[in-house]
């Protein structure tokens, strides 16, 4: 079984194209060129040579002592976060504005939950010195404040989405929308593996030098590439595809994704959307989302702005079906706990989207000595004021 995009844009029965006509020619533009464009050698050169000298990439693989000794396993952390603009996304954005500038594109828009990905996109607009116009739910732009002043400090215009739950599936078909009306000139940086193919798959290639860095690092420190288990969140599920990717086809790696269980999988308040979902088609591709009985799209909650998302990659919806991928979910309490305890034990503060993965470890029971990579996709000072107001601080 492949667990890969086949060359009908679909994976098992998920992903696709679902678009309005409108977008096809955009979206087939990106088709035909996208696997062209990232294994030319010229390419490849200048990605590798930003992510090294403008990144910082390799992101470190730190073996966490204080925390293994609680859980009776060696827990590595991927250090995403130690990342420029402090998160994965980065590794997409590059991947992206590199890939648009071949294509001819000279204005850039994108949606952010969190603001990681907005930040990002900023970033490397700023970088290309190209126009760039993120869109963020107005619920957003209030709990993730410190990354919206980022935005517009370097140069990008942030547009409040005000209709629905005024979070990032609002902002995602907000930008959709500008995409249709700007179809010539504009790229749209869609920040996870969602969206119509070939998005999917090309986010996931961009975010894999996690995996890539990260199987070697583990051979460098244990003599053994392949860990027992390996733990991201996922909302979209970019920062987990990327963690994934160069495990999936090694069955002895057990992969766990963390979805936000808010409030509680069955309070109404919840984001966890294997558990909550069923089959259906959101933002471009079939996949698993969070519906009514006459598929109307269901509000999702998450503490965290860059989890609180009503669906999942198909990539990810492929793994879950097939069973390759465990799909379970943290509370938003549980979230927070877990944060504070790698602040404490560890001196390192997440972002609250990944302290989901590391929650799990709380529900997870080792034999000792298994070897646990865990995504730590990003740094939790756009969370402070989260934190601070959780913890009374």
């Amino acid at each position: 079984m492949s667990y890969f995009v086949n060359e009908k844009g679909y994976y098992g029965d998920f992903g696709g194209a679902y678009i309005p006509e409108m977008l096809y020619p955009n979206v087939e533009e990106l088709r035909q060129n996208y696997l062209k464009i990232i294994a030319d050698e010229n390419f490849q050169e200048e990605f590798h040579h930003l992510l090294k000298d403008y990144v910082g990439r390799p992101s470190p693989l730190y073996l966490a002592g204080r925390l293994s000794d609680r859980y009776k396993a060696n827990i590595f952390l991927k250090r995403e976060d130690l990342n420029h603009t402090g998160a994965h996304k980065v590794n997409n954005t590059i991947g992206q504005i590199l890939l648009a500038e071949r294509l001819g594109k000279k204005r850039i828009i994108a949606e952010t939950g969190a603001g990681q990905h907005g930040v990002a996109t900023a970033t490397v607009c700023a970088l290309r010195g190209l126009e760039c116009v993120v869109y963020m739910g107005e619920v957003d732009i209030k709990r993730q404040a410190p990354n919206v002043a980022r935005m517009k400090m370097l140069g990008a215009k942030v547009v409040a989405a005000t209709s629905g739950s005024k979070t990032l599936k609002d902002a995602t078909n907000e930008a959709m929308r500008d995409w249709i009306n700007n179809p010539v000139d504009t790229h749209y940086i869609i920040g996870s593996v969602v969206g119509p193919h070939p998005y999917p798959d090309m986010v996931a290639r961009f975010q894999s030098v996690i995996s890539e860095e990260a199987k070697k690092q583990l051979a460098e420190q244990t003599g053994n590439g392949s860990p027992d288990y390996v733990l991201a969140c996922v909302g979209g599920g970019s920062n987990a595809m990327g963690m994934f990717y160069h495990f999936i086809d090694d069955e002895q790696v057990k992969l766990i994704a963390v979805e936000a269980a808010g409030k509680g999988v069955d309070s109404g308040f919840s984001a966890a959307t294997t558990y909550l979902g069923k089959e259906g088609v959101l933002h471009g591709s079939r996949s698993i989302l969070m519906q009514t009985h006459d598929g109307q799209v269901v509000e999702p909650h998450s503490v965290s702005a860059g989890l609180d998302y009503p669906g999942i990659g198909p990539q990810h919806a492929h793994l879950f079906k097939t069973g390759r991928g465990r799909y379970v979910s943290v509370t938003d309490d549980e979230a927070l706990q877990a944060g504070l305890l790698l602040t404490q034990m560890e001196g390192i503060i997440p972002a609250i989207e990944s302290a989901h993965a590391l929650a799990y470890l709380e529900k997870m029971n080792f034999t000792g000595g298994e070897n646990v990579v865990v995504c730590l996709s990003g740094r939790g000072d756009k969370d402070m004021d989260t934190y601070m107001k959780y913890f009374g601080l």
